[in-house]
């Protein structure tokens, strides 16, 4: 669908890139390009990342948010990424769903975390519809009161992000590498993770809920799928990425430190 198209309809167009298995730090780095480089719509379905990695916002702290003895030990990749927000370990059994818009690209929406919270809590209600008790618990989505979706974002001039990691499945091993942070969701009173967090897949199949995003999209944007190769990445628009994975040597001199 051209730009005219959607127009004609009255809905702005959003570009949807569908990601198999991607490496999460590729996937960051496009996001990051995508937010600061473009001037269109887009939403990135990441389905899986090939291995299990640690990300945490931009303003985490190791020494405070992961067993660090336990990472450098058994060499699980750290990220600190662009965007705020907590810190999650994602491997093949995570969903990744990114919203990349500009300031205007939906009516009345307010380019702030609360207001671009509260829509994206109504566009999941639409894919969550019928689907369990969904619905958004301070900054997470939830089934009853139990984790699934992990919400991050940041805001330019003219431009913000919203990207979300969902646990369709995830392995009890992995949630060792997290400690359980100081400063936590009132709703989570203190439970350990494994009370606090559920699985999707006990409430919808895998393409379920991804075709169902594809359609929630549609209700307020005009997609076209673009192949992620299609997309601008020469050197005219590369910059300094503030997403970066953590050395061995960053991690060791932390854990030396405490």
């Amino acid at each position: 669908m051209t730009t005219s198209q959607a127009r004609k309809i009255g809905l702005p167009l959003m570009n949807l890139v569908r990601l198999k298995g991607a490496p999460i730090l590729q996937q960051l780095h496009l996001e990051e390009q995508l937010l600061r480089t473009s001037s269109d719509n887009w939403c990135i379905i990441n389905d899986g990342t090939n291995s299990p990695t640690i990300v945490m916002g931009i303003s985490g702290k190791p020494a405070e948010l992961i067993e660090l003895e336990l990472v450098l030990q058994n060499r699980v990749p750290v990220i600190r990424r662009f965007t705020g927000g907590g810190t999650v370990i994602v491997d093949r059994g995570t969903l990744f769903v990114t919203f990349i818009c500009n300031k205007d690209a939906i009516p009345g929406l307010q380019p702030y975390p609360s207001p671009i919270m509260s829509w994206s809590r109504l566009l999941y209600k639409e894919v969550f519809r019928g689907i369990g008790d969904f619905d958004l618990r301070e900054n997470d989505y939830v089934f009853d009161n139990r984790k699934f979706g992990g919400n991050a974002q940041s805001i330019t001039k003219n431009r913000w992000i919203h990207h979300t990691s969902f646990l369709w499945d995830y392995d009890v091993k992995n949630m060792a590498y997290l400690k359980l942070p100081t400063r936590a969701p009132e709703y989570r009173s203190a439970r350990g993770h494994e009370e606090f967090i559920c699985r999707m897949k006990d409430y919808l199949p895998r393409s379920a809920f991804i075709e169902n995003t594809i359609k929630a999209v549609g209700t307020y944007f005009s997609s076209r799928s673009i192949q992620s190769e299609a997309i601008d990445t020469s050197p005219d628009t590369a910059f300094p990425h503030s997403t970066k994975l953590l050395t061995k040597q960053e991690l060791e001199a932390v854990f030396s430190s405490r």
